[in-house]
């Protein structure tokens, strides 16, 4: 049941390793991970998955946000611009 849940949950494509303390570690870390990501996602109270919550993570790694601005949804609307208020620069 435990490796059933690795292969479906953590995404470990292959070992970096070979050694059984190097398969250990990486397995810890991909658990830790996915424990740091549900934490985020309950105290957020978010309703995305976890793996949506991943991969939005691996997108904006290297960007300088916040964690809670980079996982909420988008709520802002862009307001299209109103035609009578536009002049007409040549006349054909």
């Amino acid at each position: 049941m435990f490796f059933k849940w690795i292969k479906q949950h953590l995404r470990i494509k292959r070992f970096l390793g070979t050694s059984e303390n190097a398969v250990k570690t990486q397995i810890w870390c991909a658990v830790s991970t996915y424990v740091l990501i549900a934490i985020v996602k309950k105290e957020l109270h978010l309703n995305a998955s976890l793996y949506t919550l991943l991969q939005i993570l691996s997108v904006s790694v290297f960007e300088k946000t916040l964690i809670s601005c980079a996982l909420q949804s988008d709520t802002t609307r862009t307001i299209a611009p109103q035609q009578g208020n536009q002049m007409i620069l040549l006349y054909f």
